[in-house]
Order: structure tokens, then C-alpha cells, then sequence
């Protein structure tokens, strides 16, 4: 078992791999930027360090100066968390060479499943269901008309080494293709230091669907699927597991197949392999795979009891897992919702500043992860997100009943929070009916309207 663990985060997802560890008995060093050397994080872990100024390239992006944190002061492994440098291949390979422990799957599988067109095909050769697009990067000297005809408009240029909602360009129809290829192909260039992009067919009015993934290299399983279509601008808001209203066939299928792209490309770790569906047709088809832990990842540790970051570490210390697909056991249904320090009534403008006060909800199957405390200060320089809500109830329609009410048991002074949007989501009869899917949210008049 590893001795001392580097987090190389920040906010709620550092302090809960913090407690984690600590309930391991693994010791914990956090690296910190110099604003956050007071925050909650830093006060959680067992020790800090501080890498550098508040922007993120000059610290929590400044991958030299993490991994000599992590061997100056002995730590023996590196937690990357989410987001920062968590599925960036090049750090991962550093982070080994030094000697250190990687949480997470290896610079293989963040590489292959970080290139989307070669994510699709790996998913394809693994039998998962894809949408008709490109047989892999759109060749420059093709005949993209003709290849467009043949997939169907409407249609969406995507970057191959994009994601999380960048890189993507709709094109409506024939007239638009051209042009928007090199915009995009341009975009990708600028953005992802990668200029090549695919093709895939739009699917209107989809839900996003993804599966929870666990791999020791050996064994392979699922924990189960998460519905996190209500989102904005392509950044999730309101998450839930399992994933509501899918057909037997659509959940049993997206489960098997996405174990399988564990076992194609050798899996170790946590991951979440991601769907669109499509209601109408009854169908899902594979976007993408996220290499490492997902900010969505306790409504799936509340519906079946495990602890995703205890998973995560035992399989970087020891190379096996501590369950098997039929130790999985599902109970219940489980909403998160997202508090962002968000003026939703200035076009969610970020709002940063200090915690004047602060009162969370309390009571039977609620949850909240946060990275915040009363007295705490929202730098401008980061992520918005204060903390994570978690209701898990024997049902979905008591699930959202409870969200409803520990929202109104929220109390946070001196920011302004998307706590009146989140309200108004939840209380909204197409969420209840699950009617609502990625795109929702732009077709709400009044969510932004000042009250």
C-alpha cells in the first residue's frame, strides 16, 4: 500500500481524496497555488505545498513543479483528481519516470482514449454502439461532401482530441460543410495543438447516458449508469443515477459494451465511458471515454456503496480491485446538483468572493462534498463549483423531492450561487417526466430572468 500520496487538485475533489486516504491510513501532501494555502483542501490534507501564483499554468498546471513537490517530500504516488492534468498522457509518463505511483489508467489509455476518433474506433472493435460519422480523422484530400451524404444532415464536426463539451461544430446542411470544416479544423489546431476532426451524425433533442467503469488490467466491471443530461453550454448541472426511463435492452447493452472497452484497451482505474441516447429511436451510441474520476462519481458510490476513490487507490497500490461484478448490488436512485458561485441572473457571470456565511443541509441520504467552508474565499481564477449535493432516496420522484428540500436548507452568504436555478430544474414537470435532455436548459425562457 502507498505510504504518502501526492493530490495534485484542488476544492472538493482534493478534500475528498484527502479523507478518503486518511480513513486508509495513507498520508497526504496537497499542492496548493499561493491563494489557496488557506482554503479547506489545504486545512484537510495532512501537509501542503505551495507550486506557484494563482494561475493555473504557473501552479496546478505546472507539471515540473508538482512531481518535484511529490519527491521532495517523499510521496511515493500522485492523485491527479479531475480536471488540471488528470487525463494528460505526457504527466502521467513524468510522474512514472520519476518513480512515482500514477492513480489512474496508464498513458496508453489516456492517449488512446483522449484522440475521440480513435476512441470511436477502439469502441467500435470492442462492440460498442457508435453513431454513423467518419471511419476515423477526416482525411484532408477526401471528399467530405460525399462522405457527409452518406452519414446525414444535421451533422457536427468534432475535434479529435477535444471533449467536455469543446470542439464541437453543427452543420445544418451541404452549404455549411466546407467552411465549417477548417473553422473547425483551424479551432482544433489553435485550442488542442491537434488540427484533425471527424464527422458524426447530430442526434436531436439526445440524452447524455454514461457508465461507470472499474479495471485492475484484469478484471473489469460496471458500476451501473448516470443520466447527466440537464446541462448547460455542454457543462453538466444536475446528474442522476441510475440512469431514468432507458429500455432493458439500451441499459444492458451500453453496461456489457462499455466493460468491453475497459478490457480493449487493458483498463486500470476508474473511468466512464459516455453515450448519447436518442428517445425516439430507442438508441445509444458512444461520444466519448472520460480516463478518470468524474465529478458525478457519488451518486454512483450512493446507489451502490462504493467508496470510487478507495477503489481507485487500492488498484494503484496493490493492482486489484476489491469487488467483482456480482459484489454490485444497486439500491434506490440518487440526484446530485452542482452549486456553482454563479450569477444566474447575470448570465451565470462567475462571483467570486468571500463565504460571509454558510449552512448546509443535514438528514438521512443526504450527501454534500464541498470544498468550501463559512469564512472560505471563491478565487476568480478557478472553477466556479463549490460543492456537490447529493440526495439518495428509494426512489427517483422521492429523490427529487428531497434535492428540492436540502436545496432550500442551503444557506451561503456573500456569493451569488445557481441554487435558484437548480430549483427551479428540479421543479420543472419535464425533468419529473424525463423529457429534458442536453440541450433543455436553452429552451427555458424565464431560468435566467431576475426574480
Amino acid at each position: 500500500m502507498m505510504k504518502k500520496l501526492l493530490i495534485a487538485n484542488r476544492g472538493e475533489i482534493a478534500v475528498r481524496i484527502a479523507r478518503t486516504a486518511r480513513e486508509m491510513g495513507i498520508e497526504t501532501l496537497l499542492v496548493v497555488s499561493e491563494p489557496d494555502a488557506d482554503s479547506l483542501a489545504a486545512r484537510t490534507a495532512d501537509n501542503f505545498v505551495v507550486v506557484g501564483p494563482a494561475p493555473a499554468p504557473a501552479s496546478y498546471l505546472n507539471q515540473d513543479a508538482v512531481i518535484a513537490a511529490a519527491v521532495d517530500n517523499g510521496c511515493d504516488a500522485v492523485h491527479p483528481g479531475y480536471g488540471f492534468l488528470s487525463e494528460n498522457a505526457e504527466f502521467a509518463r513524468k510522474v512514472a519516470a520519476a518513480g512515482l505511483t500514477w492513480v489512474g489508467p496508464d498513458a496508453g489509455a489516456i492517449e488512446m482514449m483522449g484522440n475521440k476518433s480513435l476512441a470511436r474506433e477502439s469502441a467500435r472493435k470492442a462492440g460498442v454502439p457508435i453513431l454513423r460519422g467518419s471511419d476515423g480523422p477526416l482525411d484532408p484530400d477526401a471528399d467530405a461532401v460525399e462522405e457527409a451524404r452518406g452519414i446525414g444532415y444535421p451533422l457536427v464536426v468534432k475535434a479529435s482530441a477535444g471533449g467536455g463539451g469543446r470542439g464541437i461544430r453543427f452543420v445544418h446542411n451541404e452549404g455549411e460543410l466546407l467552411e465549417t470544416i477548417e473553422m473547425a479544423r483551424g479551432e482544433a489546431a489553435s485550442v488542442f495543438g491537434d488540427p484533425t476532426v471527424y464527422l458524426e451524425r447530430f442526434v436531436k433533442h439526445a440524452r447524455h447516458v454514461e457508465v461507470q467503469v472499474l479495471g485492475d488490467g484484469t478484471n473489469f466491471i460496471h458500476l451501473g449508469d448516470r443520466d447527466c443530461s440537464m446541462q448547460r453550454r455542454s457543462q453538466k448541472v444536475i446528474e442522476e443515477a441510475p440512469a431514468p426511463d432507458l429500455p432493458d435492452a439500451v441499459r444492458r447493452t451500453i453496461r456489457e459494451s462499455s466493460v468491453e472497452l475497459a478490457r480493449e484497451c487493458g483498463y486500470s482505474g476508474a473511468g466512464t465511458v459516455e453515450f448519447l441516447y436518442d428517445p425516439a429511436g430507442h438508441e445509444a451510441a458512444f461520444i466519448e471515454m472520460n480516463t478518470r474520476i468524474q465529478v458525478e462519481h457519488p451518486i454512483t458510490e450512493e446507489i451502490t456503496g462504493v467508496d470510487l476513490v478507495r477503489e481507485q487507490l487500492l488498484i494503484a497500490s496493490t493492482g486489484a480491485m476489491s469487488v467483482r461484478q456480482e459484489d454490485i448490488k444497486f439500491s434506490g436512485h440518487a440526484i446530485e446538483c452542482r452549486i456553482n458561485a454563479e450569477d444566474p441572473h447575470n448570465n451565470f457571470f462567475p462571483s467570486p468572493g468571500l463565504i460571509t456565511a454558510l449552512e448546509w443541509p443535514a438528514g438521512d441520504g443526504i450527501r454534500v462534498d464541498a470544498g468550501v467552508e463559512a469564512g472560505s474565499t471563491v478565487s476568480p481564477y478557478y472553477d466556479s463549483m463549490l460543492a456537490k449535493l447529493i440526495v439518495h432516496k428509494d426512489t427517483r420522484e422521492a429523490a427529487i423531492e428531497g434535492a428540492l428540500e436540502a436545496l432550500y436548507g442551503t444557506r451561503i452568504e456573500g456569493v451569488k450561487t445557481t441554487i435558484p436555478v437548480l430549483k427551479k430544474l428540479l421543479d420543472r414537470l419535464e425533468f419529473a417526466a424525463v423529457k429534458h435532455h442536453s440541450k433543455f436548459i436553452e429552451t427555458v425562457d424565464n431560468l435566467m430572468e431576475a426574480p
